[in-house]
């Protein structure tokens, strides 16, 4: 950021940004197209990135740094060894010890720590120095106070989500016939978004579409043939705590989202507690939960139901306790590969026409939403897919 605290125009169709390394920061192709859709924006051609988050679930283990090397023990047994450079982020589910040379070398080196309980809920977040743009965090505080421009914001990211929840009905249905009413109401919940006058009309109108759409969601698994007590049979979305096996892996994979978009908006310099659409709360990160909204039926709610139709996920991993259930440490292994697979799957950007990754596209999201927060964009363009 400039000193004066205005970014500089992106440049017209300059040989200098395809070897720039800053490209994929900058994105001057993609914001010359959102400004005037005259020019389609030329491929991001960035170094690819191999590093990926580290998962560790075991009871009391220990994360130790070895030279370049994250060493990972149970006791005084190690486990697994990991090379720092191929770590994008550091995930601690329950009872782990980080050593403190460990933790200096990973913040020096800027990867997030993730700590979540043994359950998998997303507990909190570690990092170094953090992002040192203060002019993009200032922008999005004073949007954050403005209510109209927050109800506008908001209106946008459900709208997409609805309509991408409506996408995902369409191309998963698993009846014989085809849900047509359903994706009437679907897009009729859709356009009845954008005239909402206010947030308390808007969450009613999300919340009509939400029971539409968890209302046919067992339309979309395999049915199942078990007559054990546990089953894949859904009837309507609960948590807090889930009920049946479906719910504890939308739960976990909501869960799984969450700590991804609060560690990307990190990244990019955004304050991921401070919302437009969800109310601020102590420790909640609203911002986090706002844009993972139309990405819960693309990533979230699609791997639930790749793992179970594809049996991933038997029903032998969850385990019962008292009146809820939940994934065991098997069943846990097992979604989160599930889930991190879906974020490497590339995709073909429906507006920019090249191919990302879902793990590299919620980054380019988060930047394109720091450009509409600094004015350089009019709206905000959230990811609808075809």
């Amino acid at each position: 950021m400039p000193q004066g605290g205005q970014i500089p125009p992106p440049l017209e169709d300059s040989p200098k940004c395809s070897r720039c390394s800053l490209v994929g920061i900058c994105l001057p192709d993609e914001v010359r197209y959102l400004r005037s859709g005259e020019i389609s924006p030329r491929p991001l051609v960035v170094a690819r990135d191999e590093a990926l988050p580290v998962y560790v679930q075991a009871s009391n283990a220990k994360v130790s740094k070895k030279g370049d090397v994250l060493e990972i023990s149970v006791g005084e047994e190690p486990i697994k060894t990991v090379r720092l450079i191929d770590t994008s982020q550091l995930v601690l589910m329950g009872n782990v010890y980080v050593t403190t040379p460990a933790l200096h070398e990973l913040m020096k080196r800027e990867i997030p720590i993730s700590w979540h309980s043994y359950g998998g809920w997303f507990i909190g977040l570690s990092q170094g120095v953090g992002h040192k743009n203060v002019e993009l965090r200032t922008a999005q505080y004073k949007m954050s106070f403005d209510t109209s421009a927050c109800l506008r914001l908001a209106k946008a990211l459900v709208q997409t989500k609805i309509l991408n929840c409506r996408t995902l009905l369409r191309r998963n249905w698993r009846g014989e016939e085809k849900p047509h009413t359903l994706l009437k109401l679907m897009k009729h919940a859709a356009e009845r978004v954008r005239h909402a006058k206010d947030f308390q009309q808007l969450l009613g109108i999300e919340g009509d579409a939400a029971a539409q759409y968890f209302g046919a969601f067992s339309n979309l698994l395999k049915k199942s043939q078990s007559e054990e007590e546990f089953h894949f049979d859904f009837e309507k979305r609960n948590r807090r705590p889930p009920t049946d096996p479906v719910n504890a892996l939308l739960s976990y994979a909501y869960s799984l989202l969450a700590r991804t978009w609060t560690v990307t908006l990190c990244s990019v310099g955004l304050d991921p507690y401070r919302g437009f659409y969800h109310q601020p709360r102590y420790g909640r990160p609203a911002l986090a939960l706002d844009m993972m909204e139309s990405f819960r039926p693309l990533i979230a709610d699609s791997c639930v139901i790749q793992v179970i139709n594809n049996g991933e996920v038997k029903l032998t991993d969850f385990v019962r306790s008292a009146a809820y259930v939940n994934l065991s440490d098997a069943g846990r292994k097992n979604f989160i590969a599930a889930f991190e697979r879906r974020m490497s799957q590339e995709i073909t950007h429906p507006l920019f026409g090249y191919k990302l990754s879902y793990r590299r596209l919620l980054e380019v999201q988060a930047r394109l939403l720091g450009r509409y927060l600094l004015g350089e964009l009019k709206e905000y363009p959230d990811f609808r897919t075809r």
